[in-house]
């Protein structure tokens, strides 16, 4: 029982030991430890005092790639959040000049969240959780949560490439003098924009305004955690789009782009690039933005590029690298083969040719005119089809009975045709090869589905067919068109039309009218749905290859239908892959309209192709990049068809 008046003691007196007493204090603890040190022998305090140097001289050493990282992104309070760039250059605030009074008004930048085409004002209503995309109501942009799971996913971009580190910041190159601009009818600007090209031009603003916010003079924008991946560290994204924003008419964005190139692009850097992308991409962007402008700065970075890529092409069989480091001047293939696939050796044609006519240095064209020589002589072809790989160092196909229209193999069809039209019609052997070709897709790969009867390209893989088709394939309604267009056999035309028609039901029949990568069609007459998609292709990249096959469809049969389309997909896009924040996001699943799950990744080609294409798609001036006298790379830019 407690007592208040009985208190008990318990007294503990520490006496010294040797004079020492424990007052705990930190003088004792320095004497303590300094008696231990002197304990030691010569030998164990050298130990430890290399130890000691050894560690810190790590530290610094490790110190800048850390500090690097630390600013680029961090955690607070359990979100991501971008470092603010020391030197970056602010959001652009106008739109170009008004159109005539006739046409609608642009409106002012600072008002794009506000403000736009009708159909961006649309209301949804959707559940919102804080792990999952939630759709803004009031503007019908997708806004994402970031989360750990986000940052920590690394999607598969495409068959094309790998991603490389961001290297450092890159110095400042010479000024250079400014020609006149091209006076061109084919390349003129359009006289008068109407609503859909107004809705396009507000999209390249808004996915301008994440890009330039939050990874300007990177490679690619990751527009929900609001920073930047790295492929080459080349502006990937920025050159891509010069010639977009030319065309859309947004010169003050085009001109701090400009500015860029000429200051930032530091073609010189220590790094692994592939020739394919870097070619169709980065030299194809300089020398179509030189054709539509004129101006000496974009021919000089395109020459010192092209010189750069050469080493590729110092191989056993002339069949080049896939990779070149740009700043050593040395070439490889991949590090777990020695092959090349075929569409990257031989879709680097119309630029290196291209190359060669501006600056009349023979070596560029003599280089891929070689290539393409050798494939016209090789064996192994079912038909006029390739398969998909060839080594660089015996020079004949390898894995062969694989033959596809889509992946690894789809632009050396696109680039037989349009090298035959860019050099004015005369190099007979590729018209034949490309003749050939379609006939033995006509042969091999054509099917048509059921119940519908969609007409649809498979493939062909050791002799059994597959009823598989990338969305890649859907460039081959365009082509058709183009080559039917410029006189070849009049059912080219008709077999476009009936691709054309698949392509969109590729859009139409899906959950978010948005197609994925790869569709499955139905041969068996008593299923009910012609399109299945297996969950390992169900994302969708922005792709362009179905709008740009409206494009030159439109442009050919002045059927309004393939603006309804082109239409319909825009919508799309802007429903289910707009941020709120700025920017378009890539999705991993088209079927699930209630959730799409956004990848984080705008490629480069939503800006470079994708909006180009819908562009002129929605453009009744077809003097707007005339097709009789321009044709589009595989990145849609732009060269001049040769008149000698």
């Amino acid at each position: 029982m407690y007592s208040p008046q009985r208190r008990d003691f318990i007294s503990v007196t520490l006496g010294n030991q040797a004079g020492r007493t424990y007052d705990n204090s930190k003088t004792w603890r320095r004497q303590s430890c300094w008696r231990k040190w002197k304990q030691l022998s010569r030998l164990q305090r050298s130990l430890i005092a290399f130890l000691f140097v050894f560690m810190v001289v790590c530290g610094v050493a490790a110190y800048p790639n850390l500090s690097e990282r630390w600013q680029v992104v961090s955690y607070h309070n359990g979100e991501l959040k971008q470092a603010e760039p020391a030197a970056e250059p602010g959001v652009a605030k106008l739109l170009p000049k008004a159109p005539p009074v006739s046409q609608p008004q642009k409106p002012r930048r600072s008002n794009l969240n506000k403000r736009g085409p009708p159909f961006l004002q649309k209301r949804l209503s959707k559940k919102e959780n804080a792990d999952e995309p939630k759709i803004n109501k009031e503007e019908n942009e997708v806004e994402v949560i970031p989360n750990e799971k986000e940052e920590e996913k690394d999607n598969v971009i495409s068959w094309r490439g790998m991603k490389i580190e961001p290297e450092q910041v890159n110095p400042a190159l010479p000024d250079t003098q400014k020609k006149e601009p091209v006076t061109n009818e084919a390349v003129k600007e359009p006289a008068g924009l109407n609503e859909r090209q107004m809705a396009v031009i507000e999209a390249f603003q808004h996915a301008w305004k994440g890009y330039k916010q939050y990874a300007w003079g990177h490679d690619e924008l990751k527009p929900i955690s609001k920073t930047y991946s790295e492929w080459f560290g080349l502006g990937l994204t920025l050159v891509d789009a010069l010639d977009t924003m030319w065309i859309l008419g947004q010169q003050e964005e085009f001109e701090e782009a400009k500015k860029w190139v000429l200051t930032d692009l530091n073609l010189g850097k220590n790094v692994d690039v592939n020739l394919f992308e870097t070619t169709i991409r980065i030299l194809g962007g300089l020398l179509s933005i030189y054709n539509l402008t004129g101006d000496q700065v974009f021919l000089d970075k395109a020459s010192e590029l092209g010189n750069r890529l050469m080493p590729a092409f110092d191989t056993p069989s002339k069949i080049p690298y896939s990779d070149v480091n740009i700043g050593r001047g040395t070439a490889h293939p991949p590090r777990w083969t020695s092959d090349s696939t075929v569409a990257e050796v031989t879709s680097i044609q119309l630029e290196f040719r291209e190359l060669s006519r501006l600056t009349k240095e023979e070596k560029y064209q003599a280089a891929v005119n070689e290539v393409m020589k050798h494939i016209h002589k090789l064996g192994g072809k079912m038909d006029g089809l390739v398969p998909m790989f060839i080594n660089t160092n015996s020079g004949q196909f390898s894995h062969l009975g694989v033959y596809t229209l889509g992946a690894r193999a789809d632009s050396y069809y696109e680039y037989l045709l349009k090298q035959w039209i860019q050099g004015g019609k005369k190099e007979s052997d590729l018209l034949d090869d490309y003749l050939q070709a379609i006939e033995g897709v006509k042969k091999n790969l054509i099917r048509k589905s059921e119940p519908k009867k969609l007409t649809f390209v498979g493939e062909m893989s050791h002799n059994q067919f597959s009823p598989k088709m990338d969305h890649l394939v859907c460039f081959l309604p365009g082509t058709l068109a183009l080559g039917a267009h410029h006189g070849l056999n009049a059912d080219h035309m008709e077999l476009a039309k009936e691709l054309m028609e698949t392509c969109y039901q590729m859009y139409a029949q899906i959950e978010t009218g948005l197609s994925p990568e790869i569709v499955h069609f139905n041969l068996n007459p008593h299923n009910t749905k012609d399109i299945e998609v297996k969950p390992a292709d169900r994302h969708n990249l922005l792709r362009p290859e179905t709008v740009e096959s409206l494009f030159y469809m439109y442009r050919f049969t002045r059927d309004k239908t393939y603006q309804d389309w082109g239409w319909q997909i825009l919508q799309n896009f802007n429903k289910y892959t707009r941020v709120k924040t700025g920017g378009y996001t890539s999705i991993n699943n088209v079927r699930k309209s209630e959730n799409p799950e956004p990848r984080d990744k705008m490629e480069s080609f939503f800006l470079g192709e994708t909006l180009k294409y819908l562009f002129l798609l929605f453009s009744d001036d077809f003097n707007l990049i005339s097709l009789d006298k321009y044709i589009f790379n595989t990145e849609a830019h732009i060269f001049p068809i040769w008149t000698t």
